[in-house]
């Protein structure tokens, strides 16, 4: 891919426009989305800026934040099962209940109901197979959820899981955007290092490194999802190009702590998932998060000891 300018410095001051720009969207997604207003957030006219997003981004600024609408709705008809699918609409941007079915069919393949229920499911079983493996299975290749569960109770013995509800403060970050498979997020944390270090903000135990996930790899694709590897910092850091900085809300947070190996990670997602479905709250819409409070080398075994936090609110 080619990125405007000559120079390592030109690209990271694109990066964070571009940055900032999607950052914009993710909290105005319920709004109108003018290219206007989106290039003056990035400082470009929006003549470049449009020709500017599409080649930083690989998909055109409209694109973009039709799929984004999509699968953020995708997510709150999980999140949220007993909020009308109207009301869902109207709040991921779509101007009425008939352009949001249009959409939504052309993304997913089926309506919203039945994305609600076991055509859905089936669907999300593939993509999380299909993840896995890289191959996916027949539509009627069946469904132990016994084996499943039993599987679960073995992990979160093995990994010492728990789940607490709790407050957790706002917080100040650091960060690099990383688009992907979350994996490479370590890249990212490796390039945030090697900014932090030279200026003095990496201060353990009082900086704290986390990582941000904007997206559903059950519902994103592989290549479009976004991850941020984060360090906490002073508010008034200064950062620059590819470095950007964001605010964490605090409030009320399920905070689920395991020590795991690195190929589980997603099994402690999953584990707390299916501790939030019985717990009388439901997902908020602020950022959820994965600290981490270890370095996995200084392990006996090799693991990670994390909190993920996931923000909640009462049903």
């Amino acid at each position: 891919m080619s990125y405007p300018g000559g120079s390592q410095a030109a690209r990271a001051e694109y990066t964070a426009r571009i940055n900032r720009v999607i950052d914009h969207i993710d909290k105005h997604i319920g709004e109108s989305l003018r290219l206007e207003d989106l290039a003056r957030v990035a400082n470009f006219s929006p003549f470049h800026f449009h020709r500017i997003f599409g080649a930083l981004v690989g998909e055109t600024l409209n694109g973009w934040i039709q799929r984004h609408r999509a699968e953020k709705a995708a997510a709150c008809l999980l999140a949220y099962p007993a909020q009308p699918v109207t009301s869902i609409a109207l709040d991921c941007g779509y101007s009425g209940s008939d352009a949001f079915a249009r959409a939504f069919r052309e993304h997913f393949g089926m309506s919203a109901t039945d994305w609600r229920g076991e055509p859905g499911l089936e669907w999300r079983k593939i993509r999380q197979a299909d993840r896995k493996t890289g191959q996916a299975p027949s539509l009627d290749s069946g469904y132990d959820g016994g084996e499943i569960q039993s599987a679960r109770r073995s992990f979160m013995d093995k990994s010492k899981f728990k789940v607490e509800v709790m407050e957790r403060p706002p917080l100040a970050v650091a960060y690099v955007r990383h688009i992907g498979a979350f994996q490479g997020v370590a890249q990212a944390f490796q390039k945030l290092m090697q900014w932090a270090g030279p200026r003095g903000l990496i201060r353990f135990p009082e900086t704290q490194m986390l990582a941000i996930y904007h997206d559903s790899p059950h519902i994103t694709e592989t290549d479009k999802l976004r991850s941020d590897a984060c360090i906490t910092v002073p508010p008034e850091t200064k950062v620059e190009g590819e470095i950007g900085k964001t605010d964490i809300p605090g409030g009320l947070y399920a905070v689920a702590h395991a020590e795991i190996a690195p190929t589980e990670f997603g099994q402690a997602w999953d584990a707390l998932m299916d501790w939030l479905a019985g717990s009388g709250y439901q997902p908020d819409d602020r950022l959820c998060y994965e600290m981490y409070l270890n370095d996995p080398r200084s392990h006996p075994e090799g693991k990670f000891i994390i909190d993920i936090c996931e923000p909640i609110r009462p049903m």
